[in-house]
């Protein structure tokens, strides 16, 4: 671990590697086709680190992929052993249906709701955060992708209702929520808060479908998340499934409800 950069240091060699070069940020923004402010906030922050500024920055300056594999090697490294291989998972299913009573799945969260997470959780170290959000916003990737995978993603009204961060995270989280599924290869179904209490309130899981059919489940708890590839457990899980997409309301009135709500967040 001690050889994995930090984010201030790729930051600090990014700065070195444009004056090295004899660049103003203001050069650098026009060969890139990014804003000047937005070359200041990748050397110096707040902005998060962009793997499609990264991209360029290398392309531009040849440097052979440095900071591409350099981001990559962070966010590798910011997420817990045991998160691993089910990222790998998520980066190679074609459908996804995950539900959670509690949170916006991770990639669905926008910056700040995932960072406001992050702080209200185990403590750790700014750079630590940082790095998970980093780490969480990569993930995302895979929903802007060509051939993205289906996502369905049933939550309960109170993760629209249970505030996160600012009032203002919040209505962007939602905003968000509505944007990304207007996409035809997202669904986001909301379970109304009169509902009676119904199974899926024990707990989140999502279900993955890869390319040869193999399904794999993702469980969460207190202290980890595990993989779960057992017949007989998938198949529970299955049921599970159908039990809370069919209390959900339909997308469209999902969609309703997702921006009646975000509107009380003002």
């Amino acid at each position: 671990m001690a050889d994995v950069p930090t984010l201030g240091f790729l930051r600090d060699q990014l700065r070195r590697a444009r004056k090295v070069r004899g660049l103003s940020q203001e050069e650098l923004s026009k060969m890139i086709n990014y804003s000047t402010s937005a070359v200041s906030a990748m050397e110096i922050g707040p902005n998060q680190l962009s793997a499609d500024y990264l991209a360029r920055f290398d392309k531009v300056l040849e440097t052979g992929g440095l900071f591409v594999g350099m981001l990559e090697l962070i966010r590798l490294h910011a997420e817990p052993d045991w998160f691993r291989p089910w990222g790998e998972i998520e980066r190679e299913a074609v459908a996804l249906r995950w539900y959670d009573p509690a949170v916006v799945p991770g990639l669905l969260q926008t910056e700040a709701y995932a960072r406001a997470m992050l702080r209200a959780g185990p403590p750790l170290t700014d750079e630590q955060i940082e790095k998970r959000v980093l780490a969480r916003m990569t993930r995302q990737e895979v929903l802007a992708r060509e051939e993205p995978p289906q996502l369905v993603a049933v939550l309960d009204e109170q993760v629209l209702r249970r505030q996160v961060g600012e009032r203002a995270t919040m209505r962007e989280q939602l905003e968000h929520l509505l944007a990304v599924s207007d996409r035809p290869h997202v669904q986001v179904r909301i379970i109304p808060a009169e509902t009676p209490w119904y199974v899926g309130l024990n707990g989140p899981f999502v279900l993955a479908r890869l390319a040869d059919g193999t399904e794999v489940a993702h469980l969460d708890n207190q202290l980890r998340g595990h993989t779960v590839d057992g017949p007989n457990d998938l198949a529970a899980l299955g049921r599970r499934w159908e039990t809370v997409a069919g209390e959900a309301l339909p997308h469209r009135q999902s969609a309703r409800l997702i921006e009646e709500v975000a509107k009380s967040w003002t």
